[in-house]
């Protein structure tokens, strides 16, 4: 009898767990990309990036190029293509306002196995991702907040 009363109970919780996070499910296009590096505000993508967020019920995948992305041929040039973009994806929980995504593969591998935090807030059909303070990966001793803004495409 008890565990009828389990199973009835964990199959109302599960797809209540899953219509939370129904918000934000949905393919997304950016709309603007900026972070904001010891108070000052930066587009190190340019105006208008390139980028997808694709968030399934359960995993979450982000790819982010900059504007006027030109093939690379030397070593240099091929370095500044991957400073001039961003890419990675996991499964992924919601915590009230925070999208805490366990990231299994990434365009840097220092991601890999690393929980990354953002704050989400949906209105309509756009969907604002803020990243909590941190590190500057390119200089440790700044600190970086990244804002991106998307609308749902799907």
């Amino acid at each position: 009898m008890h565990r009828h009363i389990f199973a009835l109970i964990l199959g109302l919780l599960v797809p209540l767990l899953c219509l939370a996070q129904q918000p934000i499910v949905g393919t997304y296009k950016i709309v603007s990309y900026a972070i904001e590096i010891d108070g000052q505000s930066r587009e190190i993508f340019g105006k208008s990036p390139r980028a997808y967020a694709v968030i399934t019920p359960t995993r979450i995948m982000f790819v982010i190029t900059a504007e006027n992305r030109k093939f690379g041929t030397s070593v240099e040039e091929k370095a500044a293509l991957w400073d001039s973009m961003i890419a990675y994806t996991g499964p992924y929980r919601v915590e009230g306002d925070k999208l805490i995504t366990s990231v299994d593969a990434s365009w840097n591998e220092n991601w890999n196995g690393t929980q990354q935090t953002r704050i989400w807030q949906a209105q309509g059909n756009r969907l604002t991702l803020t990243s909590v303070p941190a590190p500057y990966a390119r200089d440790p001793s700044k600190i970086i907040v990244a804002r991106l803004v998307w609308e749902k495409v799907e």
